[in-house]
């Protein structure tokens, strides 16, 4: 699942999904890193300027889901993701879209860690929890639940601490996201490192 229903309000009011890395438009890159990286049955969360977004973009085959409450923060956009999620899915990976130092290997890492049996899992940088995150099936309900604001599932990570299995990913993947017109700059200098 890929969260970009934002609008880049700090960045200058560009929807997130519709601002340029590596000459396309960050939802693109984020939806070639999930499928790079071993995700099927993808699904895509829009908001900010929805209609623009699917004109624009190239999405392929992925499932897109407006958020018409998208203004009210991540936690919407997440309940609307889970919500549209394909019959029988057994876990999700969530990604956001500004995040595009994550790889197709650190995806792989996370979709490994739950094959061994991991419920919950998350990339980590250096120890420290990072995204994406994955989401086993039987947690979807309290994911959606706790989903409020721009918390996103942070209210079940937090209750399920002792659960979660952190993936080191600080070797082949960068957790910064985008929200600066100066973020977006420094990560279009380096961006072809970076590109799945």
């Amino acid at each position: 699942m890929v969260l970009a229903a934002g609008g880049g309000r700090r960045l200058g009011g560009r929807p997130k999904a519709l601002v340029e890395h590596l000459g396309r438009p960050l939802i693109e890159h984020a939806l070639a890193v999930v499928r790079a990286g071993g995700c099927t049955g993808t699904v895509a969360v829009l908001g900010a300027a929805a209609e623009q977004v699917r004109a624009t973009a190239d999405l392929g085959d992925c499932r897109v889901v407006d958020n018409p409450a998208w203004e009210s923060g991540m936690g919407s956009s997440l309940r609307a993701g889970l919500a549209a999620l394909p019959p029988g899915a057994h876990a999700v990976l969530v990604m956001l879209v500004d995040t595009p130092g994550v790889t197709p290997a650190a995806v792989r890492r996370l979709l490994a860690a739950h094959r061994a049996g991991a419920e919950l899992a998350a990339a980590a940088y250096g120890g420290r929890r990072g995204h994406p995150v994955l989401i086993g099936a039987r947690h979807f309900a309290e994911a959606a639940a706790g989903a409020r604001g721009d918390a996103g599932a942070r209210a079940l990570l937090a209750a399920h601490a002792t659960e979660i299995v952190l993936v080191e990913c600080g070797d082949i993947a960068v957790p910064d996201d985008l929200d600066t017109p100066e973020d977006l700059a420094r990560w279009n200098a380096t961006a072809s490192l970076n590109s799945p």
